[in-house]
């Protein structure tokens, strides 16, 4: 499993968008049971709080996902898409460390 974001990947197969949004014309697979809501989207445009982001992501949406059932319906060989360009902040990089603290499972961005 890797980590991208659309315009750099978005073309590849085995892409997942893990995105609230998807670019016009998308085909790909969604799996948004990983997609932020639009309100903690919203919120954090508007206060750039990176940490409280963090918290609300983690509590709001992986607390209530099975980290191993999650891997499985995505596939070892998934690359998980959203919008923001590589070490920009972003959800994807929160995913990925979730996956290793509860799999040991090492997800690279590519």
């Amino acid at each position: 499993m890797k980590t991208s974001y659309f315009s750099k990947s978005g073309h590849l197969e085995k892409v997942v968008s893990i995105a609230r949004g998807v670019p016009i014309g998308w085909k790909g697979r969604q799996y948004l049971n990983l997609a932020p809501s639009w309100e903690l989207i919203n919120q954090y445009k508007t206060d750039k709080n990176e940490s409280l982001y963090i918290n609300h992501y983690k509590h709001l949406v992986l607390d209530k996902l099975n980290p191993e059932k999650v891997y499985n319906e995505l596939g070892d060989d998934a690359i998980l898409l959203c919008w923001e360009k590589s070490n920009t902040f972003c959800h994807r990089y929160i995913v990925a460390e979730w996956f290793y603290k509860n799999l040991q499972i090492e997800v690279e961005e590519l």
